[in-house]
């Protein structure tokens, strides 16, 4: 059977050429007679993984010394929690709440003390990413948060908010490795792997150093969300996923043979203006992100019914296109062109469009 089109939002496609590579290897890593799946965390072979692959991220992202780099597990949805944990120790932090993990991470941060709503685009739908200028960030406010591209609306930020030198913290899940990324922008930055770093069930975070050194966690925060005490133990107060994380370092070498950060936004932009260029003439289709505020990786769209798309849907999957279904909570479809989706992938999907857009003018 050949592989299809796998346009999800995540877990998502992976590259070929990774996926073979670990195929190649599941029986014998590294001539250790065993499976990186059977080998014990705490191995002088898996630490020699768990290295390369941390050092690979470090050179794709120039991560600067100054940034411990982990691999947690819990999805970012964990970190909603822990975040507020680690960072608010004014009682007090900033959420820019530009999409529904954004929502999700402003309500669990209220947990641990105050949080604002800096800006919000609730209030059409979240179809764009609210103007910021002229907005400044609260007077005690331990950090300001943001979720760069939102997975389930299809908008990202272009420029990031004012800050006035308070720390910024940033999901970037969906666009992780799509881009460049200025690390030194942000006090932390975090990603579930299963969109463009690797398989579900790895969290990858960069948090600023002295951010962790400089004050305690909260007092309710668990040992295993303490960011202090991760990086001192190397990401291994328990055992990680050694799997997935051996997988993700396999990604990252991919992304860096395959021409970097830059090469890879060059294609990214290319394979999604296909998509777009698509439903900025089509009368059938209609995209759902204001144009200014459209992702990288993420391209929503609808036709006028429900009954549409799911005939849409359902008619894609017998052309070898999956994925495409959107969120529950808001339906439509939804293209997730991430770094493993080939062009001609977004080539066979736009001709399936016009098809269908010929077959119900």
């Amino acid at each position: 059977m050949s592989r299809v089109y796998n346009f999800s939002a995540g877990p998502a496609a992976l590259p070929e050429e990774v996926l073979k590579s670990a195929a190649s290897e599941m029986l014998d890593y590294a001539g250790s007679g065993m499976s990186v799946l059977e080998m014990s965390h705490r191995s002088k072979e898996y630490q020699a993984v768990f290295d390369d692959t941390e050092a690979t991220l470090r050179r794709v992202l120039s991560i600067p010394e100054g940034y411990d780099v982990l691999f947690l597990q819990g999805g970012a949805t964990l970190e909603f929690a822990g975040i507020p944990m680690n960072l608010m120790r004014t009682g007090s932090a900033d959420y820019l709440v530009t999409g529904n993990f954004a929502k999700k991470a402003w309500q669990e941060a209220k947990k641990y003390g105050t949080a604002n709503v800096y800006a919000s685009s609730e209030d059409t739908s979240f179809d764009r990413i609210p103007e910021l200028a002229g907005l400044h960030p609260s007077a005690d406010a331990s950090y300001v948060y943001i979720c760069q591209n939102n997975t389930i609306f299809g908008t990202m930020f272009t420029d990031l908010p004012e800050t006035d030198g308070k720390p910024l913290v940033a999901d970037v899940s969906s666009c992780f490795l799509s881009r460049p990324l200025d690390v030194e922008r942000y006090g932390l930055i975090y990603a579930g792997a299963q969109k463009n770093a690797g398989p579900a069930g790895v969290t990858v975070l960069i948090v600023r150093h002295d951010l962790v050194e400089d004050g305690p966690a909260l007092d309710c925060c668990p040992t295993y969300l303490d960011y202090k005490k991760q990086a001192k133990a190397g990401s291994m107060l328990n055992t990680p996923n050694t799997f997935g994380i051996y997988l993700c370092g396999k990604v990252f070498h991919w992304v860096e043979e395959t021409g970097g950060l830059e090469a890879m936004e060059r294609r990214n932009w290319e394979k999604v203006g296909l998509l777009y260029d698509y439903l900025d003439q089509s009368e059938l289709f209609k995209g759902t992100a204001q144009p200014e505020s459209r992702s990288i990786a993420n391209v929503t769209f609808r036709t006028p019914t429900p009954e549409l798309d799911a005939e849409f849907v359902s008619g894609a999957k017998l052309k070898g296109i999956v994925g495409v279904k959107g969120h529950r909570l808001v339906g439509g479809m939804r293209a997730s062109c991430y770094n493993a989706v080939p062009r001609e992938g977004i080539e066979a999907l736009v001709a399936y469009m016009g098809e269908f857009e010929r077959a119900n003018a």
